[in-house]
């Protein structure tokens, strides 16, 4: 079976089919680097990394160009200086890497580019003089803009009419626009802003050209796969779609629009408006990293996901499941062939769901049969695992788990060390509570000819 992705903008699952099988581009809209990424944020980052996995698996490692983009320049980030006193760099700087660290804890495997708004200025400023040569783009007032009359093709993508978007809360309504729809490609800064030179004057760029400009300058006019986040379909991609096709000639940005559903806290979308935001950075305080993946992954990507505790709870007992299996075969972090039942459910849109049905059947087929059928039924179930980007921590690891309100592993194993010794001096009164006190806190110990070993409950 070939992947299949639907397609926003056909409104349909479509083959998968690249320009070039040599050269897979693919790009999703990343961070804007002044806070902690929320789990909502998360969500589009773990579903397309799951999808550049499968690009990988189906074209090579070396044949796909995955490119996420850092927006290091944004009213939000001045905002947050103003508030914090800190340098905006010292900022950004300081949540790229949070966000890098909290991607790994999540299993995302680093895109093959990661370009930053700061570095394509001069790239922004040569396709808006572009644009406005085009007749695409008019002066306002110290901004330059662009005028969406002159696309035909405007909200195509989302399907949005034109009064929702003059209505739409992300429309800026303002005296030197010639239309209420028209949008910024390059503001004015004042004195006390970051700006950089322009034709137009001290300015910094719009948040949607910068994205059009990255994507042509790292992996060219028109690339394979754009996918971000149901909410950016409108304003966010529409404009990247518009201004992009009028500088180019008509050529299109992307040939599949691919977008994940929202991640709801009870019956409200997850947002910063309405205070029910949940960081990744805090919930991998107290929840491994693949708990929170296995969590994002188990509803359909384009479905709403509902996030509760229980949907955590649940995530970790099933991989508490697996990871007994793993036990009896040796840890290996390498990559084998997948088994077809999960390669299939992936290749059809991604259906998750069906992917961890056949994930839990390869668990089941492993727990009933016994010997070297037994130790390659697991294998299989590993690999499988592994191409969704679980399994990669070592059974004995993964038991100990995350904290959260118990005792740490420095403490744990402090008091292991004190029960051997209690035990070598036959003092078995201290040894048995020290074993009661951790079963009350959810650690059980387990003793073997090697020595105690444990694990959380």
């Amino acid at each position: 079976m070939a992947l299949t992705l639907y397609d926003t903008m056909a409104r349909k699952k479509r083959v998968f089919e690249p320009a070039d099988p040599a050269r897979v581009t693919f790009y999703a809209c990343g961070p804007t680097v002044y806070n902690f990424a929320h789990i909502g944020n998360a969500r589009a980052f773990v579903v397309f990394d799951l999808l550049y996995r499968m690009l990988r698996r189906c074209y090579g490692a070396d044949h796909v160009v995955y490119a996420r983009n850092i927006t290091d320049i944004d009213d939000k980030i001045i905002k947050a200086a103003r508030e914090t006193g800190e340098p905006i760099t010292a900022i950004t700087e300081k949540y790229t890497k949070l966000f890098h660290d909290d991607m790994e804890a999540l299993g995302a495997l680093s895109p093959v580019m990661e370009p930053t708004a700061t570095g394509h200025i001069a790239k922004m400023i040569a396709m808006i003089e572009a644009l406005i040569g085009k007749g695409a783009a008019y002066e306002g007032d110290g901004h330059v803009l662009f005028a969406v009359d002159k696309y035909t093709d405007y909200g195509k993508l989302s399907g949005a009419q034109r009064d929702e978007m003059i209505a739409g809360a992300r429309v800026e309504v303002a005296p030197y626009k010639k239309d209420p729809a028209d949008f910024i490609l390059w503001k004015p800064s004042s004195d006390d802003e970051p700006g950089w030179a322009s034709p137009w004057g001290r300015g910094r760029p719009g948040w949607h050209l910068e994205c059009s400009v990255m994507i042509e300058s790292k992996l060219g006019r028109t690339i394979d796969i754009h996918g971000g986040g149901q909410d950016l379909r409108f304003p966010h991609h529409e404009n990247e779609i518009a201004q992009s096709a009028c500088a180019h000639d008509g050529a299109p940005l992307a040939r599949y629009w691919v977008h994940n559903g929202f991640l709801r806290m009870g019956t409200d979308k997850m947002s910063k408006s309405l205070g029910n935001v949940v960081l990744a950075h805090d919930l991998l305080a107290d929840w491994s990293g693949e708990a929170i993946r296995w969590a994002l992954l188990s509803a359909h990507y384009r479905q709403p996901l509902e996030w509760t505790d229980d949907l955590l709870r649940q995530s970790k007992r099933q991989l508490d499941r697996f990871y007994r299996l793993l036990e009896e075969i040796e840890f290996s972090a390498s990559e084998e062939a997948a088994p077809d039942s999960v390669v299939a459910a992936l290749e059809d849109d991604l259906n998750t769901p069906e992917a961890f049905a056949a994930l839990h059947a390869l668990r089941d087929s492993a727990g009933q049969t016994e010997g070297e059928a037994r130790t390659e039924a697991i294998r299989k179930m590993a690999s499988a695992g592994r191409l969704m980007g679980f399994f990669s921590a070592r059974p004995q690891d993964w038991f100990k788990g995350a904290a959260g309100d118990g005792p740490s592993v420095e403490e744990i194993d402090a008091l292991l060390i004190e029960r051997a010794e209690a035990r070598a001096a036959k003092d078995f009164a201290r040894s048995d509570q020290i074993r009661d006190d951790l079963a009350a806190q959810g650690i059980i110990i387990e003793d073997g000819s090697e020595g105690a070993t444990w694990r959380r409950s």
